[in-house]
């Protein structure tokens, strides 16, 4: 699904991985993780895709917002167990959107 946002300027959240062999715990962690985004203030939406290089793209209003999700406790854990766990190698890059346009089904 495409994340419905509003009109720029906005921020993206852009996480790249690759998934270890390591599926304990992973599903569960991040549909929990989605869920405690969603009710986070400043979270926009999101979208991902997940097929051996996986991208989740979160939006944000500020980047201020940003910062309170990354500390957030929960977030916290499930990023300690990314790295010692379920992820190879990964990348965050934070992006100021400034223009978006498209059209609709």
């Amino acid at each position: 699904m495409i994340a419905v946002t509003p009109q720029p300027p906005y921020y993206a959240v852009i996480f790249t991985n690759i998934r270890t062999e390591i599926e304990e715990g992973y599903a569960a962690t991040s549909l929990e993780m989605v869920r405690l985004a969603e009710d986070q203030e400043g979270y926009l939406g999101h979208e991902s895709v997940r097929d051996g290089l996986d991208i989740t793209i979160s939006y944000w209003q500020n980047l201020e917002a940003i910062r309170n999700w990354k500390q957030q406790t929960d977030h916290l854990l499930a990023q300690r167990m990314g790295r010692e766990k379920w992820y190879a190698a990964y990348k965050t890059r934070i992006c100021l959107v400034e223009r978006d346009y498209g059209f609709s089904f």
